[in-house]
């Protein structure tokens, strides 16, 4: 039979429950010459001890081997996370800075990524530069961002400084205090001021309770929330929410909308900032659409179609590169997220008919930056019956004889049969009246003063029609003059 080798001072599983008991009080330290041949079968736990006895003179060097390769792991992943680090785009700098703002720390959760994708929309979801990097996996939902430690959370553009200009007075006296630029702070603070009235210190816009969302809303979100620069020209009637639509996309994204009224008188001077006297000194300050490309935000230019050939110096702003202040010699890139939306009542070839006075025949050139316009029409019935009742409309039956009546106004504008048209706005303002004075034809007739004695006949006749239940009016009814003599 062939032999077997076996440590003599372990029991085998051959062994009877003496013999393990006698085996174990005699234990003693193991040697190499304690082998002997045994015809019993070795057991596992023997191979182990056996192997464990070899391993140990030479365990040290083990180590050594470890912990240079964990070493040598430890170096590469922060080489690695060096690199990505230097590589940051000025939009994952940007998207890193709006995660320390809403005090992220890393590692980060998917929860926080998404949150921070939504409210800013500077990328649609959780960026792949973080989720699919297996250096920045934390665990399960968990995201390794060291960068987090070191952003600065109100990192900006900031404006070069202004070459000092010295003027001498004519006589050769001392030289004149030189021109100064406002420290970004200041500039911004006062923007702010300026275009929210002093009534909030942000240029996000509140949410607005009885906005109804409706017609191309959804493709504005996608737009702001792609974080692409996509210029959108927006047409359409006065009074069917163009401007409010931009307002509350931007308010519901947590976006700031640097909103520009243009007027005949508007010029380069308003847009992009120039020399002003604060505290005694002159000092530049950067303009809307300057302030906006800087913090990366959503310009707003509202009546676009009113503006002269002064506002051809957004020419470079709308093709998305950046614009050069030549008064200051700066040349300012715009950061992530920025964007720009003109709205008007013409597509930009002016009113035949009259009805926009003022606005005029822009140029071509500054339209066809424009990638895509969107027609904006009325509501809808159903969408303005939403409107009014959001308005305080508690009366069902008013609101849905309003939007039939002005649903048929509208067919008879389209169709040439009268001049005049009653927008979602005017009928809003008709509710409000309603509102205040109790009385449906009050409220009527006064929203309808603002047209022409025969148009407002012809449309509070109109409505006459539809709502069978409003008062009639007394034709003979007239103003006492009694105790109201002239007293001169």
């Amino acid at each position: 039979m062939t032999q077997k080798w076996v440590f003599s001072l372990i029991p085998t599983d051959t062994m009877s429950s003496v013999g393990r008991a006698e085996a174990a009080r005699e234990r003693k330290p193991l040697a190499l010459n304690d082998l002997q041949p045994t015809d019993d079968i070795v057991s596992v736990t023997q191979i182990i001890m056996f192997i464990f006895l070899l391993i140990i003179p030479i365990y040290p060097h083990f180590s050594v081997i470890i912990h240079t390769y964990e070493l040598s792991h430890f170096r590469r992943q922060k080489a690695s996370m060096s690199k990505s680090k230097q590589k940051l785009t000025p939009r994952k700098v940007q998207f890193l800075q709006e995660l320390a703002k809403a005090g992220c720390t890393s590692p980060v959760m998917r929860e926080e990524l998404v949150d921070t994708c939504e409210n800013t929309g500077i990328y649609a979801a959780p960026p792949s530069w973080i989720t699919q990097d297996s250096n920045r996996n934390a665990g399960r939902a968990l995201y390794h961002l060291p960068e987090l430690k070191h952003i600065n959370k109100t990192e900006k553009v900031v404006p070069a400084p202004v070459e000092i200009v010295e003027n001498p007075d004519a006589s050769g006296g001392p030289v004149q205090g030189a021109v100064e630029q406002s420290a970004p702070e200041v500039s911004t603070a006062s923007l702010v001021m300026g275009m929210t009235g002093g009534e909030r210190d942000s240029l996000v816009p509140q949410k607005f309770n009885g906005y109804v969302t409706w017609g191309h809303f959804s493709d504005v979100v996608k737009i702001v929330k792609s974080g692409r620069f996509y210029p959108i020209f927006i047409t359409g009637l006065s009074g069917n929410g163009k401007t409010l639509m931009v307002e509350q996309v931007c308010a519901k994204l947590k976006r700031e909308c640097y909103r520009v009224n243009i007027t005949r008188q508007t010029d380069e001077d308003d847009l992009l900032g120039g020399f002003r006297l604060i505290n005694g000194n002159t000092v530049w300050q950067d303009g809307p659409v300057v302030s906006a490309m800087k913090n990366g935000g959503i310009l707003l230019l509202d009546e676009v179609d009113l503006g002269s050939a002064n506002i051809m110096c957004l020419q470079p702003v709308l093709e998305g590169k950046g614009v050069f202040l030549k008064k200051i010699g700066q040349w300012v890139t715009p950061a992530a997220g920025f964007t720009v939306f003109a709205t008007a009542n013409t597509k930009g070839k002016g009113s035949d008919d009259g009805r926009f006075v003022g606005t005029g025949v822009m140029n071509e050139a500054f339209l066809d930056r424009f990638p895509i316009t969107m027609e904006q029409p009325y509501a809808t019935r159903a969408t303005e019956r939403k409107i009014l009742t959001k308005a305080g409309c508690d009366d069902k039956d008013f609101a849905d004889n309003l939007t039939k009546w002005a649903e048929i106004i509208r067919k008879t504008f389209y169709e040439g049969g009268i001049d005049e048209v009653v927008s979602t706005r005017r009928l809003v303002n008709i509710v409000d009246a309603f509102n205040i004075f109790g009385d449906k034809r009050q409220a009527l007739n006064l929203c309808m003063s603002r047209f022409d004695e025969l148009t407002k006949k012809s449309l509070t006749d109109l409505y006459e029609k539809v709502d069978a239940d409003i008062p009639v009016a007394d034709e003979n009814a007239t103003v006492s003059a009694e105790g109201n003599a002239c007293p001169f």
